[in-house]
């Protein structure tokens, strides 16, 4: 079962999250061999893509964000774009479009990034959004992450955790076939109720020294660790000379938001003359969810009901109590 666990290093201003998805990744990747097997991704493009959504669900669980948090990769190169969306009770989907070749060992840069002018943007778009309140997004260029050598997912990220928030953080990320996990540590602020340090005063270099080191050893986890070990043996390798607080876990799962309703609202916005073009050419309109490969399909009779008002419609069979 998929999992993430929260913790606080006691009387430190460090918190940290690690999550391991299994059973919700790999519904993910069923759906999509289910759907069409030529739409199954490419190795380096799968990986990219479990790598996203198990950093989806920790910064989704790291805000508290009561709306979807939406990861968006673009840029140039085989993939066009590539998505991750989650709710704020972890409820996640992803989806890619790949056009063209990818090579067996293809990196970010070569996915995404070839020419240098990739972007990830992270957008939070609220739930119960106030009248004229526009969702909240920023953008981090790919090439960003300090330090020589190919941008990497994790480093990305990293540096839109810093700049965004303004707090340090270490992000460790892997993926497989059958488990997608990450693990986080971010230094608490200064002040506020995100700091615990149960009264003692510690100054700047103190805090900054004693996230160092728990970064330090967030660093050394190899990512073949976060793929094959529990989440108990890896926290306890990491950290079993510090002290931890630990809160109840938590279970990110898959789950689609389509629904027949969005795609009759978005056939109503093609118009009465372009839907009737569609099904006067292929006989129906078939819509597939990108994101859990879920058919929806409207034929002519369906398509007239969505241009019509109700008071017009025929009435439907009736039903005996």
């Amino acid at each position: 079962m998929s999992e993430l666990h929260k913790f606080l290093f006691d009387g430190l201003p460090v918190r940290g999250m690690i999550v391991r998805l299994t059973d919700a990744w790999t519904e993910i990747l069923a759906r999509r061999r289910a759907d069409d097997a030529q739409s199954t991704w490419p190795w380096p493009v799968m990986q990219m893509m479990g790598e996203m959504a198990a950093a989806g669900v920790l910064m989704q669980s790291n805000i508290k964000f009561n709306g979807a948090l939406i990861m968006q990769i673009f840029g140039e190169g085989p993939v066009k774009v590539a998505v991750a969306e989650v709710q704020q009770d972890l409820s996640l989907r992803v989806t890619a479009k790949v056009v063209g070749e990818v090579a067996s060992d293809a990196h970010l840069q070569d996915l995404v990034n070839v020419n240098g002018r990739g972007r990830c943007a992270i957008t939070l778009d609220p739930k119960d959004r106030l009248p004229g309140q526009q969702a909240y997004q920023g953008v981090v260029p790919l090439n960003a992450t300090p330090g020589a050598g190919q941008p990497d997912l994790a480093g990305v990220l990293e540096h839109y955790m810093r700049q965004s928030e303004q707090l340090d953080t270490r992000l460790v990320l892997a993926a497989s076939e059958t488990v997608a996990a990450g693990l986080l540590i971010q230094r608490l602020p200064a002040e506020g109720e995100g700091n615990i340090a149960h009264g003692r005063s510690m100054d700047p270099a103190e805090q900054l020294e004693h996230f160092n080191r728990i970064a330090i050893l967030a660093g050394s986890l190899r990512a073949e660790e976060l793929l094959e070990l529990d989440i108990e043996t890896v926290l306890r390798r990491l950290f079993w000379q510090e002290k931890m607080l630990r809160f109840d876990p938590q279970t990110p799962r898959f789950a689609c938001t389509c629904s027949r309703e969005r795609v009759s609202g978005m056939i109503k916005g093609l118009g009465q003359d372009e839907a009737g073009s569609i099904i006067a050419e292929r006989g129906e309109i078939d819509v597939t969810c990108d994101f859990c490969g879920l058919h929806y399909r409207f034929d002519a009779v369906d398509a007239a009901q969505l241009f019509t008002a109700p008071g017009d419609r025929p009435p439907g069979p009736s039903t005996v109590q």
